[in-house]
């Protein structure tokens, strides 16, 4: 299995419950292309030269498109600069997109991260490396039941049927890698994020999977499950949770789950692997594009949280190059930008 990147900083990432304004959430989800990354790279031209970028994140129905979308605003409407917001699969269809010159720049998590810089299948044959930017936020994975008494994932037993995220995405390997150091006898099935409620209740599911954003906000379609089942959180084993947070590929969060209401079962604090997400682009990117993108966005960024909630936390400077990759490099503009700012991490590494 992979092996690869490590977040700065501990290992495990502690999130407390916070007060997050209303914000409409739905569906999150890192989804894989495995054709994403043929194809032509591009017609020599340095990408961003001319002032025009185009932004991917996920799925039109997901808050991190939501957000995209805010970012490519505040930016467009002060600068000379046109971002345009598009919908994509998700993490691995970015690298391709970033590749094809269909994205210039583009969202990926510490799963792919990992498998880029190990140059792991469908990642052997880039012809580029990809510079991180800015951190734009974390999610904390875990599954969950409608199954009276379960209360930890090794309560999953044979022929159980788990949906570890659908099929295809991201988040998915991620989980069944994590809970392969629990088990691997049960009946793997695929089931889209706002179905999941209703299949339980119907017997059709035994385990899902449920997010945290940033530790502190639950998604629509989260809500939308505890009011179609008793939704128990499932803990990972003590003994289960040490592995985890020697093994290179996962990031390990614990979460304050006591504010969180209705749910018929949740550990005080609840131990589970999660997913850093951050913008990376080409290392051929422009640099002179990408300071004017950053420097804009910074002046904008005390209002990003007015339109998207879940943007707030980029008010503190430290957030921009929060949870960043140690071996993926940053864009040479970007960690210039950052020693500016004071809020660079000589932990990170600069690319040529």
């Amino acid at each position: 299995m992979p092996r690869g990147l490590d977040s700065a900083g501990s290992r495990r990432r502690t999130f407390l419950k916070g007060t997050v304004g209303a914000v409409g959430l739905t569906s999150l989800a890192g989804c894989f292309d495995n054709s994403g990354t043929s194809g032509d790279s591009g017609n020599g031209s340095v990408p961003g030269a001319d002032g025009e970028m185009i932004m991917t994140t996920s799925t039109e129905t997901t808050s991190a498109y939501s957000m995209s979308q805010v970012i490519a605003n505040a930016v467009s409407q002060n600068s000379d600069l046109t971002v345009q917001a598009r919908p994509s699969e998700g993490t691995n269809a970015n690298i391709g997109r970033l590749q094809r010159d269909e994205s210039d720049i583009s969202y990926i998590q510490n799963w792919t991260a990992s498998k880029v810089a190990n140059g792991e299948d469908p990642f052997g044959n880039l012809d580029y490396t990809p510079y991180q930017v800015f951190h734009l936020y974390d999610l904390a994975w875990f599954l969950c039941t409608a199954n009276d008494g379960w209360t930890s994932v090794s309560d999953i037993g044979s022929g159980d049927r788990i949906s570890p995220t659908p099929s295809g995405s991201g988040t998915a390997e991620m989980l069944e890698y994590a809970l392969g150091f629990v088990t691997e006898d049960y009946e793997r099935i695929s089931i889209d994020y706002g179905s999941q409620g209703g299949a339980m209740s119907e017997g059709r599911l035994d385990a899902g999977a449920g997010t945290f954003i940033n530790g502190s906000v639950e998604p629509g379609w989260l809500q939308q499950m505890k009011g179609t089942v008793d939704l128990r959180l499932l803990q990972w084993p003590d003994d289960t949770v040490s592995e985890l947070e020697q093994d290179p590929a996962i990031i390990v969060n614990s979460v304050d789950t006591t504010a969180f209401d209705n749910y018929g079962y949740a550990p005080d604090t609840l131990n589970t692997p999660g997913l850093s997400y951050n913008f990376v682009v080409r290392d051929d990117f422009s640099g002179e594009t990408l300071k004017s993108f950053l420097n804009t966005l910074w002046e904008q960024r005390e209002g990003l949280g007015e339109s998207n909630a879940l943007l707030g936390p980029m008010t503190e400077g430290e957030h921009w190059t929060k949870n960043s990759y140690t071996t993926l490099p940053f864009h040479p503009a970007a960690a210039e930008f950052y020693k500016d700012k004071g809020v660079w991490n000589d932990e990170y590494e600069i690319g040529e």
